[in-house]
């Protein structure tokens, strides 16, 4: 993968400076962490979506935000940063899409954070 396609999908700047600081390994267990949690996050956005509860759908698109940002996975945090702003104008027409990107793309991009990581260990 390219780094233009690689930094579409990880917040490279961040990642290097979190390896300069902690170590590519140390940085390592907290995605396996986050991996371990993922599952219930996604999990708690989908049940808020399927049940209406819009407020729910956004608190928890916060706290998904703010736990993907911490790793460095830029478009999940990109998407959930949009899912938790139930007050914009676009939200009731494209929180169906952003909550699918959540979806569609959040083991694959957790895939690739991994190994970016184990390539800097």
């Amino acid at each position: 993968m390219s780094v233009t396609q690689l930094d579409a999908i990880l917040d490279l700047n961040t990642l290097e400076q979190y390896i300069s600081a902690i170590g590519a390994g140390t940085l390592l267990k907290s995605v396996v962490l986050f991996e371990q949690l993922m599952p219930e996050y996604v999990g708690s956005l989908v049940k808020a979506n399927d049940a209406g509860d819009k407020e729910t759908l956004c608190s928890e698109a916060h706290k998904f935000k703010g736990a993907a940002g911490s790793v460095g996975l830029k478009r999940i945090q990109q998407f959930a940063q949009l899912l938790q702003h139930g007050e914009e104008v676009q939200w009731d027409a494209e929180h169906k899409v952003w909550l699918a990107g959540i979806v569609e793309h959040a083991e694959r991009d957790l895939q690739q954070l991994k190994l970016f990581l184990e390539a800097k260990a």
